[in-house]
């Protein structure tokens, strides 16, 4: 399992330009099956994505973000092995 913690290397109003294609890759991503979750970190520096998948793929899957691909955010992919999980409803965690 990944996480994908991106930064964003651009102002946000360069960002915003981009963000209804970002979302749209996001919201892509679940369907795919390779995306779990997503979320913008606050304060608006960057986002957190949590993926499954190989190594590789994970890497290209996040290369094609648009924000990625138009410069406009930096990403590192951290891998780590998942040990303990607790039982939650998705609908408690989200706003």
């Amino acid at each position: 399992m990944f996480i994908i913690s991106l930064t964003y290397t651009a102002p946000i109003d360069v960002l915003d330009g981009h963000l209804a294609d970002h979302r749209a890759w996001l919201d892509q991503g679940i369907p795919d099956g390779w995306l779990l979750l997503a979320g913008r970190r606050e304060p608006r520096t960057g986002g957190i994505l949590l993926a499954r998948g190989e190594r590789d793929e994970i890497a290209a899957k996040a290369a094609t973000d648009p924000f990625v691909v138009n410069g406009a955010a930096s990403f590192d992919r951290i891998e780590f092995l998942p040990a303990r999980a607790a039982s939650v409803n998705l609908d408690t965690l989200l706003p």
